[in-house]
């Protein structure tokens, strides 16, 4: 059977101990079976590559057309970034600890891998967010988040004072420590701590999560994934917003944040049988005896 994917690029985490060996095992592989294999050049060094051409992650998308990504969760929230504007589905291989998106283990690579790649795999898109920092109307900064936008205090330790509305629409004020903006994808991750509902990848919603809200009338709520959220800091010292936990942007009292859904959802490729709600009970221990 023809396979599905050409050219396949491999991103890992290259501080994680061992990964190095299984990257290179599974990039023999898949150029043995007659694919064009790219290698993130973060993930290994020229020695290691074995003659294999590494390339920037910002190529990826250009280049490929599927990654492969063997690590944990945070890796592959850096690489859904850059990959959602060119459209190239993502497959993730757990060699992180908990990996609610990274769901091949590591001792099924190589045959979860060949099935994906002749079509044998449950697609899944999921939604991302776009946001713009914008001050005295000019917009000072921006960023992609395929967990969420996270607003929070900073190390003065005082709550923050911010002002909510969606589609121009007012919709409260509010004290505490912060604010979590998250899609499906996020509603596992900052937001389910924070006491956020779990939101399934297919649904078009946004949910917005309070952090130690003042008032313990403000709980989470959940919008439509058309809806624009304005945030507005209105009180706060040295207040931020962070982007995947990875990026931030300092925030000035008045400071407003758009977020809207980016306009291309990320398409992650699950392995035949992938159930969602059986992912859910495998890692958050749903079912166990508890005594």
């Amino acid at each position: 059977m023809e396979r599905l994917f050409k050219h396949i690029c491999l991103v890992a985490r290259h501080s994680k101990p061992g990964i190095t060996p299984a990257l290179m095992q599974l990039a023999d592989h898949l150029a043995g079976g007659g694919a064009t294999v790219l290698i993130d050049k973060e993930s290994v060094t020229p020695a290691e590559a074995n003659g294999y051409p590494l390339i920037d992650r910002t190529d990826m998308g250009k280049l490929a057309d599927l990654c492969i990504v063997l690590g944990g969760d945070g890796t592959m929230l850096s690489i859904a970034r850059l990959l959602a504007p060119y459209r190239v589905p993502l497959v993730g291989i757990n060699q992180g600890r908990l990996g609610f998106m990274t769901d091949i283990p590591l001792h099924e690579m190589l045959d979860s891998v060949d099935a994906i790649l002749h079509g044998k795999f449950v697609p899944e898109d999921r939604i991302l967010l776009q946001a713009s920092v914008v001050r005295e109307d000019a917009e000072v900064a921006g960023a992609l988040a395929f967990n969420d936008v996270v607003f929070s205090r900073g190390a003065v330790g005082s709550m923050i004072e911010f002002e909510i509305f969606i589609d121009n629409q007012f919709v409260y004020s509010q004290r505490s420590d912060g604010l979590i903006v998250s899609t499906p994808t996020g509603s596992t991750a900052y937001a389910l701590a924070s006491g956020g509902p779990i939101l399934h990848p297919t649904l078009q919603a946004i949910a917005l999560v309070p952090i130690c809200p003042q008032s313990l009338s403000n709980r989470p709520i959940a919008v439509n994934d058309s809806c624009e959220v304005e945030f507005m800091l209105t009180r706060g010292l040295d207040a931020r917003v962070h982007f995947d936990g990875q990026l931030h942007c300092d925030l000035m009292e008045m400071d407003r944040v758009l977020i809207r859904r980016y306009r291309n959802p990320l398409r992650i490729l699950h392995p035949e049988g992938y159930n969602y709600y059986d992912m859910l009970r495998h890692k958050l221990h749903w079912g166990e005896r508890l005594i």
